[in-house]
């Protein structure tokens, strides 16, 4: 407030900030009382701030527990799920499993999936193709279950950022576009993309034989004309939906599934180098595809029954 020259101004009282008390907040000493000044509260850290349980990639615990509480009696009754080397999977740092793939709707990732984190405690982070992360509710479904968009960027980070178990299926929807009659018979492993991925990772790849998926879904015969209307690698038409309709497209058969780890491939490379023979990547890749199929046909030869074992 201004006031004339004439007129002298009052006195204010001394005001004085005293050092912050013991609950860390500082004190106005005015006119002889004590006017508490709240100290702000630090800003939250981003891991803190984050609602929830969903990690960076989407994956959410909580989602896996129910999925787990679900699924558990399907893959313990249902599929009557058998593994062998289970002990080939680390417990702990980052790991690349490759498996065969099959069924027109594949029922063998969840089971590798559940399988690892029921029978060794460890989660995994499948790489599926982005048409699955695309679609609408499923695709969100799909992240908090670790599914993950398959790119070779994504597959380092899990694997060597932050050294977790990758799930991938390098035949692709080669695989799971087969026919009945072509069952068992392993397309081409691509370029061996995954194995330039697991170089430059530093971490070993672990092959999986499945026996199973062929027949829990077999495919007939595909409908070109509507998939290209759709969009989509293929429309499959299977023995499951000529038993029960359209719902059958859901609805897998009781097949027993039998996997079987393999002993891990490591590589004598330095990682994060820019580039790696390419001949040495094929034949790696080629290797790796055909010690799945060495498996399969030996499993096959032991297996009594498609539903039994």
């Amino acid at each position: 407030m201004w006031f004339p020259s004439w007129m002298p101004a009052p006195e204010q009282p001394e005001v004085t900030l005293d050092a912050p008390d013991a609950d860390g907040a500082a004190r106005i000493e005015s006119a002889g009382e004590l006017v508490p000044v709240p100290k702000p509260a630090p800003a939250p850290a981003f891991d803190e701030a984050r609602r929830g349980d969903v990690d960076g990639w989407g994956r959410s615990e909580q989602a896996r527990t129910v999925a787990r509480a679900i699924y558990n009696p399907i893959y313990k009754h249902y599929f009557r799920v058998e593994w062998e080397g289970l002990e080939h999977i680390p417990h702990r740092g980052g790991a690349l499993l490759v498996s065969n793939h099959a069924g027109a709707i594949p029922a063998d990732a969840p089971v590798i999936m559940h399988g690892i984190e029921r029978e060794v405690g460890r989660p995994v982070y499948g790489m599926a193709d982005f048409f699955f992360r695309a679609t609408p509710i499923i695709g969100t479904l799909w992240s908090r279950l670790g599914g993950v968009t398959a790119h070779p960027d994504n597959a380092y980070r899990i694997l060597h950022d932050d050294q977790q178990l990758a799930l991938v299926f390098p035949e692709g929807t080669k695989a799971t576009g087969k026919l009945f009659r072509e069952r068992y018979q392993l397309r081409r492993f691509g370029r061996g993309g995954f194995v330039e991925t697991a170089m430059r990772a530093g971490v070993p790849i672990i092959p999986i034989a499945v026996v199973g998926a062929e027949e829990a879904m077999p495919m007939l015969f595909r409908v070109p004309q509507l998939a290209q209307v759709l969009g989509v690698p293929y429309v499959p038409v299977t023995a499951n939906m000529l038993m029960f309709g359209p719902a059958g497209l859901f609805a897998y058969l009781p097949a027993k599934f039998r996997l079987r780890v393999l002993p891990p491939v490591h590589f004598d490379v330095p990682p994060d180098e820019e580039r790696y023979p390419r001949s040495r990547i094929v034949e790696i890749a080629d290797s790796i595809r055909t010690s799945i199929q060495d498996a399969l046909y030996e499993m096959l030869r032991e297996r009594r029954s498609v539903w039994r074992g």
